[in-house]
């Protein structure tokens, strides 16, 4: 039996869930200024991830390594004051929390407090389950994160397919049970078999969040730079493009230069 959809006025984290056990898929997307999350926003996305993916698609670095957790806690505070229905998640950066859950819990927070967000997202299982503890005992939402970890990305070597043999499918279901045991409201899995990712959500009560992950989760995660089509230079599987903003914004600037430099613009009407 369908249930009707609920009109939510504010994305809680109980929000997500009931939207899990309604059957309502939830949707998600980055943003990482005011503007962009404003827009966002207000097309009604339900969950805003201010990624670390700030470091790729912001700042030019090839890993999301390099973001360090002040400028994680600066571009989240610039998403926090745009947004009025959306829930915002702040990923913690690598090197704030994986080697001391009283340094994971200060990173965390830190950008509670500084930026506003409303939870923050860890990657990796039961390597990190102390950290995981700590933050959410001090009342703080969790977000896990699992299969392909960006910030493991020298351990893996590469971008490829993660959980593909028997041994790390496994454990990826298991760090699932355990990031569910332990509190976590949601959990992103990134770019694994579509079958393993199906068995992972219906083996938890938490909303499971794919990206690149297949259909049959909870929801759908990318990074808006990606889908509205700023970038041109990365094109994997499970990208949909909506736009072809880099041809259009192209167009746009180069059709601005040639005005400037043939004096059309501005024109009398465009001035004082």
């Amino acid at each position: 039996m369908s249930v009707a959809k609920k009109d939510y006025k504010r994305i809680t984290t109980k929000s997500l869930i009931e939207m899990k056990a309604n059957g309502e898929k939830i949707s998600m997307l980055t943003a990482y200024d005011f503007t962009m999350a404003k827009i966002v926003d207000t097309a009604g996305v339900d969950v805003i991830l201010v990624g670390d993916s700030a470091s790729n698609v912001m700042a030019g670095h090839e890993t999301t390594l390099p973001i360090t957790l002040d400028q994680m806690i600066y571009h989240a505070s610039s998403v926090v004051r745009a947004i009025e229905r959306s829930l915002v998640v702040v990923d913690l950066p690598f090197g704030s929390y994986q080697s001391d859950p009283k340094e994971a819990l200060r990173s965390a927070i830190r950008i509670m407090k500084e930026s506003g967000g409303h939870a923050v997202k860890l990657e990796g299982g039961k390597e990190i389950k102390d950290s995981i503890k700590k933050i959410l005992n001090a009342g703080i939402p969790v977000m896990g994160h699992l299969g392909l970890t960006p910030q493991s990305i020298y351990k893996f070597g590469t971008y490829t397919v993660r959980a593909k043999e028997e041994q790390e499918a496994d454990k990826l279901i298991e760090d699932a049970l355990l990031l569910e045991k332990l509190g976590c409201f949601a959990v992103v899995v990134e770019k694994i078999p579509a079958h393993l990712a199906e068995k992972v959500a219906q083996s938890i009560s938490i909303p499971v969040i794919g990206i690149g992950a297949g259909g049959n989760v909870d929801g759908q995660v990318l990074v808006i730079h990606d889908m509205l089509g700023m970038n041109n230079e990365f094109s994997p599987r499970f990208l949909r493009r909506y736009m072809n903003l880099f041809e259009g914004m192209t167009t746009a600037i180069g059709q601005y230069v040639a005005d400037v430099k043939s004096k059309d613009f501005p024109n009398e009407k465009e001035q004082y």
